[in-house]
Order: C-alpha cells, then structure tokens, then sequence
C-alpha cells in the first residue's frame, strides 16, 4: 500500500468577506479568496513582487465559523486539502478548478480582544465540535475508478 499526502497551509489576507451557501441538504459551504504575496529582489537590486489567489472552501461548522467571523482584509492561516473539481459552465464548457478545503483556520489579525477571542473561537471550533464532521463530501472523479 503507498501512502501520500495531501496538505496545504496558507497564511495570507482575505480578498472579500466570503460567501456562505447551502447544499440541498442543508449543509452550509462557507468560500472565500485568499491572497498570498511574495517579494524578492531581482538581479538590479529592485524588489518585485507577485500575488496569488486561492480558492478557499470550508464544510459544516467551520464554514459557519468562517463566514462569522472572518471579513475583508482579515489575515489569516489555513490549513487544509487541495482538491481539483470539474464542473460545466452555463454555455456548457468543462472548466476545471483547484481548491483548498479548509480543516481549521486561525485568525492571526489582533487589533482588539474580540479579535483575539474570534482567533480563539476558530482555532478550537473543530476540536470542541467532536460530533461534527467537517470534511467535504466526497468527490466522484474519473480517478476514482483507477486501480492504483
């Protein structure tokens, strides 16, 4: 048996105060745009610098938790999955995206206590939530079938 590993952890600012939605079911799906900036000095001594974006998604309670607490701007530290999702668009395209499903986030902004008591909140929601589970669904994929 091979094992693998599949972990992301971000630390970046928030580009939006993100959107909260619910399956059918009524699972609520919490989504978000995080922003992670690096800097360098090039061969001429100037600094450069280039963003990216990462689509971030979070299940459950925690996508509750985020849509709480989290806002526009708000520094924060992800941990979780990448996970790559095919959906149609509406002219009937394949388009294809890569996201992060959150496990746990972490408020790292501390400009006030209730900041730091949301930080707080967040950090433990998943642990002091036993009977919750916070992953995503599964995914049905072509590699599902692949027997390797």
């Amino acid at each position: 048996m091979s094992r693998s590993l599949n972990k992301v952890m971000i630390i970046g600012n928030v580009g939006k105060d993100p959107e909260i939605n619910y399956t059918g079911s009524g699972i609520p799906i919490a989504k978000m745009g995080v922003a992670t900036t690096e800097t360098w000095k090039d061969k001429d001594g100037l600094w450069q610098e280039h963003t990216d974006w990462h689509n971030i998604v979070a299940w459950r309670g925690l996508a509750e938790t985020i849509h709480k607490i989290v806002h526009k701007g708000a520094r924060i530290y992800i941990e979780g999955k990448l996970q790559n999702r095919m959906y149609e668009d509406r002219d009937g395209n394949k388009r294809y995206q890569t996201e992060v499903v959150a496990d746990s986030i972490i408020l790292l902004d501390s400009k006030d206590n209730k900041q730091d008591n949301r930080s707080s909140e967040a950090r433990h929601s998943k642990a002091n939530s036993a009977d919750q589970d916070y992953s995503a669904p599964p995914v049905n994929s072509p590699e599902d079938d692949i027997p390797f």
